[in-house]
């Protein structure tokens, strides 16, 4: 034989190509002196011994080699078949013969690699369970053989051609079986990547685990430098540390999904031909930032990397608030329609009423929606304004204008109407382009005196007309997050019985998070415990859908006031969570992780390519019972554990869960 080498003329179209050219690199197999591989040839045994040698430097020697009287001193393999003896590969026949000239057979060559590995017989009952379902003939499988060959199916070394489900354990190998048997053992050594090829019989013992679903989430506000950043004009890398710091710690806190206000003046934090940058991360409206980085991006790119979603937040129709002194420049609303954006109070409002100003929101959105890979879109309370004492808010024109063209509706249910019109079309137009992105809004917390009767506080449908009970009703959203920023006890305000309204008109079963004032912190009126009586209170209406807790806002934890921090992970937040599933979005589970093996503390696994892997949960047997013990992220493909038994799932962006593989370390 020759030298090896990458490619074969007679293997371009063959099925062990990738399997033949991976040793060929490899420099442990090669071709003929005419360049070709002949990959149906038989292989007999002197072969066999010899690519053994070449492949497996790691066994130790296990017994000596006897002196077989059909091998010469001057036999080509005489070194290989002394390694492949010694080492527990192969063994010879009666007589002290070896027989190197014999043809190998497929079930010899498959049980000198479990051998010579020394391949586990501890894991296999389930495999020997499975062998009748996995191989046809399973009947020809000599009996001496059968251990070996589940130990050779657990590992995923077995290449069956064409069918998969015929291991054909009697007829001769030929070279490009013993290529695809060596490298498969390669693989599941960690020393070669796997193939994933579809002639891989491919085992793994599986499991259904599962565990207490739950959202958290945190506001991270950007109007007034609330939470992020922390001033205006910050360079870039200022920001971008900043931004780090609040995710890391949203991780620390084992919180699951932050909120970043990406949109609080129609403006934009992040790279917009439709809006100005903000002028509350650079100072200057329209000015990006320096040097130019997008924060949206920066932020899920971030996120995604410790598994968190990331939902963008927008605030449909204010247009500026007070405090802003930057001049508005284009293409900010203002300017380029100046005519539908109104002064009331100390803000500008665009106009919900007009089709235009609709339009301009929708696009926005969707634009983000399109380009960017967000979880979720979040609209907060403000559609129309909160009224001031003695002053309407100034779209009687644009009323009227609808009355002349034939409207009937009360200028009450006229606003309204304006509302839900945005609310449905953007769920509508969510779901068209990217189906599995959530969409939700969190409304104020009541949503009308009366409603349970002992409740007292803003009439929302009359004062600034949102009708979130009818966007439950029609399922326009995914999740609501009312905005419950009261304590427990009073009962005009009763955290539970709002709660419990909430859950009681949502006859869709769309997702409740309940959004938690944290900012009222101080240790008196709302101390730690008032918060963990709270969640605590939500997880009681968990078979009534609450499932999770949004919390106003991330400054809280970033100062660490009244050391939040070990509260929330040592009572609140003490174990990790997933995000609960959305059963009308999607429910067909991701595939399971590929390959997964434990070895040397360690365990290792392969992403199948099927595009909706996001994240991985590791999950550990305690006393008879599967508690998640890690989330990975989708980068992770390997994690060094102590003894026990565990099992791997592989999550998609939506929460839904394979099967577990289920491994044994140590």
């Amino acid at each position: 034989m020759v030298a090896s080498q990458t490619g074969f003329p007679d293997t371009e179209n063959h099925w062990a190509k990738p399997f033949i050219e991976g040793l060929a690199n490899q420099g442990m197999i090669s071709g003929f002196p005419d360049g070709r591989f002949r990959p149906n040839l038989p292989m007999n045994r002197s072969q066999f011994a010899a690519i053994l040698k070449n492949a497996f430097s790691q066994p130790e020697k296990q017994r000596a080699a006897p002196t077989f009287i059909d091998v010469s001193q001057k036999h080509w393999a005489k070194e290989a078949i002394q390694y492949a003896y010694e080492t527990g590969f192969m063994s010879g026949y009666p007589g002290n013969r070896f027989r190197p000239d014999t043809n190998l057979v497929r079930v010899e060559a498959l049980v000198a690699i479990a051998a010579g590995l020394n391949l586990p017989l501890s894991e296999i009952s389930d495999v020997q369970i499975e062998l009748p379902q996995l191989y046809q003939d399973v009947d020809k499988i000599p009996g001496y053989a059968q251990d070996r060959i589940a130990t050779a199916t657990d590992a995923n070394i077995i290449v069956n051609y064409p069918n998969p489900k015929r291991l054909r354990p009697t007829q001769v190998a030929t070279r490009a079986d013993v290529a695809a048997f060596i490298y498969q053992a390669l693989a599941y050594l960690g020393q070669v990547p796997d193939l994933n090829s579809k002639y891989t019989v491919a085992f793994q013992t599986t499991r259904e685990v599962s565990h207490q679903r739950e959202f958290r989430g945190v506001w991270v506000t950007s109007v007034w430098n609330i939470d992020w950043p922390s001033e205006k004009g910050l360079a870039a890398e200022q920001q971008q540390e900043e931004l780090i710091e609040i995710i890391d710690r949203i991780e620390e806190l084992n919180l699951n999904a932050m909120f970043l206000q990406v949109r609080p003046t129609a403006d934009a934090l992040y790279a917009s031909e439709l809006e100005p940058w903000s002028e509350w991360l650079t100072g200057t409206q329209g000015q990006a930032p320096e040097p130019f980085y997008d924060p949206l991006e920066f932020a899920i790119a971030e996120c995604h990397k410790r598994n968190i979603e990331l939902h963008a937040w927008f605030n449909p129709f204010r247009a500026a608030t007070g405090s802003q002194v930057s001049t508005k420049v284009k293409p900010h609303i203002s300017v380029t329609h100046s005519n539908y954006v109104y002064q009331y109070g100390k803000q500008l409002w665009m106009d919900p009423g007009v089709k235009t100003v609709q339009d301009w929101t929708y696009n926005v959105i969707l634009d983000v929606v399109d380009r960017y890979d967000v979880d979720g879109i979040h609209l907060d309370d403000y559609f129309y304004p909160y009224p001031i004492k003695d002053q309407d808010f100034p779209d009687q024109k644009t009323y009227e204008a609808y009355q002349e063209a034939g409207g009937e509706l009360s200028l009450g249910d006229w606003r309204r109407d304006n509302v839900n019109k945005i609310v449905e079309r953007l769920y509508t137009g969510i779901k068209a382009n990217k189906p599995t992105v959530k969409f939700g809004i969190s409304p104020f917390g009541i949503y009308r005196p009366g409603q349970p009767p002992q409740i007292k506080g803003l009439d929302q449908y009359e004062a600034i007309y949102a009708d979130p009970k009818k966007w439950l009703e029609e399922g326009w959203v995914d999740y609501i997050a009312p905005q419950l920023y009261w304590r427990i006890e009073p009962p005009a305000q009763s955290y539970p019985v709002l709660l419990q309204w909430w859950t009681e008109n949502n006859p869709k079963n769309r997702h409740i998070y309940s959004g938690n004032r944290l900012s009222k912190l101080d240790g008196e009126e709302w101390p730690i415990s008032e918060y963990e009586e709270q969640v605590e209170i939500s997880r009681n209406l968990v078979s009534q859908i609450s499932l999770g807790n949004i919390f106003y806002s991330m400054k809280v934890f970033t100062e660490n006031r009244l050391e939040v921090l070990d509260q929330f992970k040592s009572s609140i937040y003490s174990e990790p969570a997933v995000v609960p599933t959305m059963e009308w979005l999607k429910t067909e589970p991701p595939k399971t992780p590929g390959n997964v093996r434990a070895r040397d503390g360690k365990l290792s696994w392969q992403k199948v390519c099927d595009g909706e892997t996001c994240y991985w949960t590791l999950y550990r047997q305690q006393d008879g019972v599967w508690r998640l013990y890690k989330i990975l992220n989708s980068a992770t493909l390997e994690i060094a554990l102590e003894s026990g038994v565990y099992a791997l799932s592989a999550v998609d962006r939506i929460g839904n869960e394979s099967l577990g593989v289920v491994v044994s370390l140590g």
